[in-house]
């Protein structure tokens, strides 16, 4: 027999989502399906969706979009298990704000669905007393431009709620394949002894993408690869892959414990002009679609100098990383992309005389699209039992029940921020950044440049 927990009980309570930017393509395309694919997989939730937005919509626009939007996610019918309203509301217009917050019961969670510098304008002019009880503040990246606009936002923040009731939104800590890395460590007596720099060569991570522009640049052209992602999602994966083992993995314990390698990190060798590189696309083919290059795209500035593949090597400075060399890379429009951590281990100290071939490291890797782990090692060939060759072990994890943004939604609605970021880790991650920010603006480090559909400078291959 089912026993009732707490969980269960908390997810038969009835939660009101506000949505500010309902309206836009953040709610349509990611996090409206997001939450038609929660309401379909776990019916016993109650939500109340209160879209706001500066358009002159009516209830029933609204639900027409989440309708369209649950289809995507082959969710149609869970529309109906949603209380849906919307309300015209400026976020500019602090008294509209407070107008439609007198309206939100306690206990809601306000989704700031606009870009961040609106969702921190709005929240510089509220108060505490303008919040109700127990709200939940839900922001999407970036949280602030540079480590002292990060400590700005959260000193804000910090004055209407507080900060487990903030939830910085990263979808990569709700991907699948980021959280079964911990399992595949911290539940495996093969790995976890051998998960630190005595074992470990160099670990990266990387996260290219054939997508161009998409329309995007108005906010794209003023971050780039560096800030849209090494900064803002993949150091947050190389301090899961690297923290220390947790008491829990909730709230406090993990966050602290990815925290603390953020804080950790390093530019390697103090150097941001030769542990960074950067480039952009020209114009090229990528699969049969052709190209434009970036300059020209609309809305673009090429005075900005805005890089579309970026690569940073770091190092955490701690007992157990020291001397490894994590290396993050993402970029677009390319040619034969890959989404993967890769963990390469050292060769073996000795290897007895007869053996022929090499013997290199093995590798574990962690495929983010589509999600699996496999790993590679040395193994005796099939026709020479004395040569050794590389052989492949393969297992699929599969894609998890919920999307990224789903596994997110579900934390914020149960009023869990494990998954979300740390004000303080955010800050880190700029500070960690901010060297290479430097050297870039002064040109230290030349804007290269590739052809769309190719892997990226032609002498860039080697770390591809």
């Amino acid at each position: 027999m089912h026993e009732e927990t707490a969980a269960d009980t908390a997810a038969l309570e009835e939660v009101t989502l506000v949505i500010f930017g309902a309206c836009g393509d953040l709610s349509s395309r990611l996090l409206l399906p997001a939450l038609g694919q929660l309401l379909a997989l776990e019916p016993a939730r109650r939500i109340s969706l209160l879209g706001a937005d500066r358009e002159d919509w009516t209830d029933e626009q609204l639900r027409d979009v989440v309708a369209a939007s649950f289809a995507t996610a082959d969710a149609a019918s869970a529309v109906e298990q949603l209380s849906i309203g919307y309300r015209r509301c400026d976020l500019m217009e602090p008294d509209q704000i407070r107008a439609l917050l007198s309206q939100v019961p306690r206990g809601s969670a306000l989704y700031f669905a606009v870009p961040p510098s609106v969702a921190a304008g709005a929240c510089a002019k509220l108060t505490a007393d303008d919040i109700p009880a127990d709200t939940m503040l839900v922001l999407e990246k970036p949280f602030g431009t540079d480590e002292t606009s990060a400590a700005a936002l959260n000193a804000t923040l910090a004055r209407l709620v507080p900060e487990h009731q903030v939830f910085r939104v990263d979808h990569f800590l709700g991907r699948s394949t980021t959280l079964n890395m911990l399992g595949a460590r911290f539940a495996n007596r093969l790995l976890a002894p051998v998960w630190s720099a005595e074992h470990v060569e160099s670990v990266s991570i990387v996260f290219d993408e054939s997508l161009g522009l998409e329309g995007r640049a108005g906010y794209y052209d003023g971050a780039g690869a560096m800030d849209d992602m090494i900064q803002s999602h993949l150091l947050q994966v190389l301090a899961v892959l690297a923290m220390e083992e947790p008491a829990a993995l909730d709230e406090i314990d993990f966050r602290e414990a990815t925290t603390a390698v953020l804080r950790a990190t390093r530019v390697w060798n103090d150097d941001p002009v030769t542990a960074s590189r950067r480039a952009r696309y020209t114009a090229g083919t990528v699969g049969t679609a052709s190209m434009p290059s970036y300059v020209d795209e609309p809305g673009v500035d090429p005075a900005r100098g805005t890089e579309t593949l970026a690569e940073a090597t770091f190092e955490v400075r701690n007992a157990r990383w020291a001397g490894v060399p994590f290396t993050l890379r993402s970029g677009k429009a390319i040619g034969d992309p890959r989404q993967v951590v890769s963990v390469r281990f050292r060769p073996v100290r000795h290897l007895p005389s007869g053996f022929t071939g090499t013997a290199d490291g093995a590798e574990l890797r962690f495929w983010l699209g589509p999600d699996r782990m496999d790993l590679e090692i040395n193994v005796n060939g099939a026709e020479d039992p004395l040569e050794l060759e590389r052989a492949t072990l393969s297992t699929e994890f599969g894609e998890g029940a919920l999307r990224a943004y789903a596994e997110v939604l579900s934390s914020i609605l149960d009023g869990d921020p494990m998954l979300a970021v740390r004000g303080d880790a955010a800050e880190q991650s700029w500070r960690i950044i901010d060297p290479i920010a430097r050297a870039w603006a002064s040109d230290a480090v030349p804007l290269e440049e590739y052809a769309a559909g190719s892997s990226g400078p032609a002498h860039w291959a080697s770390s591809h």
